[in-house]
């Protein structure tokens, strides 16, 4: 499968999945999430999975009495909370993923950014310590993953040309990753999408919409993050991007039927 397969291949595009680490301290959500992504890699649609894992950083730098800091909705990563960082994600993460994969009947494969030089990936901002920031690079490894009918799990730890271990947003490597493959992105978290200021789902936002609601409060911290993922994809790509919840995973497989679920980030 070439790279200009994976684009055109219009009854087989694949699906970006981001989810978060919430769904992690969720063992039925993770089961549902897999159930329903095996149903979805069985109609021959591939799907690619990436995660964060906030939760469980957070606990593992409490245990070794460290304090997490963000900036602008971003995890600050002093090098001294790396080891933790990418033990945390690389590790017990993406192999609790893979369990709930293997438990549903899924072949997976658990994987980070730095594999097979799929990504390029430099610091981001100094400022943020070492959080990466990362740019599509060679497909080639997951389109022969994805040949096979297998599910990429993919943490967000990348590796800089200079052996840095970086931590990067993981709905900024799902970003990426749509794009390297020219993939659809669904961003999943445990809220049903992008709530307005009185809690209602908000079903279609534009730019000017998100920065009207970025500018009043209503749109901030984690999910100014992920709405700016979601408009670079959607505006580069031009199709539009889902934010939904991991708690209804049957409507991923709504989404694949051409239904609309969550909110739609529109080109």
């Amino acid at each position: 499968m070439t790279q200009t397969d994976l684009n055109n291949t219009e009854q087989n595009p694949v699906m970006v999945l981001k989810v978060g680490g919430a769904l992690l301290q969720c063992e039925m959500g993770m089961a549902r999430l897999m159930e329903a992504a095996a149903k979805i890699i069985a109609s021959g649609q591939p799907i690619i999975m990436v995660h964060g894992g906030g939760c469980l950083v957070d606990e593992q730098l409490k245990a070794n009495g460290m304090i997490s800091e963000k900036l602008d909705g971003l995890r600050v990563t002093p090098e001294v909370q790396i080891p933790v960082i990418v033990g945390a994600l690389a590790g017990t993460s993406n192999k609790t993923l893979q369990a709930a994969a293997i438990k549903a009947g899924v072949t997976c494969l658990g994987m980070s950014l730095a594999d097979a030089g799929m990504m390029n990936a430099k610091v981001k901002d100094p400022l943020l310590g070492l959080v990466g920031e990362v740019e599509p690079k060679d497909a080639s490894y997951l389109e022969y993953v994805l040949a096979k009918g297998w599910m990429p799990i993919v943490s967000s730890i990348a590796i800089s040309e200079q052996g840095e271990m970086l931590n990067v947003n993981a709905d900024q490597a799902a970003t990426a990753l749509a794009k390297l493959v020219g993939g659809s992105l669904v961003l999943l978290s445990d809220v049903s999408g992008v709530l307005d200021g009185k809690g209602q789902l908000i079903n279609s936002l534009n730019r000017a919409q998100v920065n009207e609601l970025t500018k009043i409060g209503v749109i901030e911290k984690g999910m100014k993050v992920k709405v700016e993922a979601a408009l670079d994809v959607a505006e580069s790509m031009g199709q539009a991007v889902q934010i939904a919840s991991w708690r209804h995973a049957h409507q991923l497989i709504a989404l694949c039927q051409g239904e609309a679920v969550g909110t739609q980030i529109q080109p």
